[in-house]
């Protein structure tokens, strides 16, 4: 693993990783806005499909990619930093030698990884609050959203629902830079005979690890937009968080997963996408 980063970092420079990373993100939002959207109005009313459906098209084609920037933005800059911050905290923690272990330091890495692309936290906050028709007619756009908030409740505000971001951002990298080693050998367990093989590869080994890391880290999600839905006000901590929306939702733990399913679906599409994307860019850096 080591030699295969250094060879990368040699080929592609001190920043092929991050820029790969941001290029990836940005073929994969462009194209899976939509599918966002309505898995957002089910994480945040607990609607089903249809009725997410319903909303966006009540809205009207003009609201539909309210809230793009963002996210194009935030997801740019936050797998640039995920694949890029990766890589040299692997080589960092690989050259201090204090265990043999790879999965023990590709945990290390996707961890500390994962903490820096916490920063972005204030372009995820604002992406909430856009997507949200409770504040369609509050805020005209990214800037003006961005500039109420602070002039009204300050930076702090920007950061409601760190906790939640933390607690998906390095365990769900984890998981899956620790399992995209692993799957990415089994499937190319021929070498490609073309370009289409090896693209179509790391599109499934991506869309895999998007579907399974998306279910498996779904509840922390749905806590997340539903405090960072709240502008103003008392800052509520992640258990009471998921207290209230179980109680809310008939005391059902089903309900927490409204929406799975649209998110199961686009983590296939989102991470197949970003992983192929990655991949063929990488060799072009």
């Amino acid at each position: 693993m080591v030699k295969t980063v250094e060879k990368r970092l040699n080929r592609t420079g001190p920043f092929g990783e991050f820029i790969c990373g941001l290029g990836a993100a940005f073929v994969n939002v462009s194209a899976t806005f939509p599918i966002n959207k309505i898995m957002f109005r089910q994480q945040l009313y607990g609607v089903t499909t249809q009725r997410a459906l319903k909303q966006l098209r009540k809205e009207g084609a003009f609201y539909l990619y309210r809230g793009l920037l963002p996210p194009l933005i935030q997801k740019s800059l936050s797998l640039s930093l995920m694949f890029g911050f990766y890589e040299r905290f692997y080589l960092i923690t690989d050259s201090l030698n204090f265990t043999k272990s790879k999965e023990f330091k590709q945990t290390i890495a996707a961890m500390g990884a994962g903490c820096c692309e916490a920063v972005l936290t204030p372009l995820e906050r604002v992406q909430t609050l856009l997507q949200d028709k409770a504040y369609h007619n509050r805020f005209k756009n990214t800037v003006h959203a961005m500039r109420v908030m602070h002039n009204r409740f300050g930076y702090r505000e920007f950061y409601r629902g760190l906790v939640p971001i933390l607690l998906r951002n390095g365990p769900s990298n984890a998981v899956f830079f620790i399992s995209r080693e692993h799957l990415g050998e089994f499937l190319n367990f021929k070498q490609p005979t073309s370009n289409i093989r090896a693209i179509l590869n790391d599109f499934l080994c991506g869309a895999v690890l998007g579907a399974m890391t998306g279910t498996l880290f779904y509840p922390v999600n749905v806590i997340k937009t539903r405090m960072q839905s709240k502008l103003g006000g008392e800052f509520v901590n992640v258990r009471t968080t998921f207290r209230i929306l179980i109680e809310e939702r008939g005391n059902s733990l089903r309900s927490i997963y409204k929406g799975v399913h649209v998110n199961a679906v686009r983590g296939l599409l989102s991470w197949g996408i970003i992983n192929a994307s990655y991949e063929f860019f990488i060799k072009f850096c």
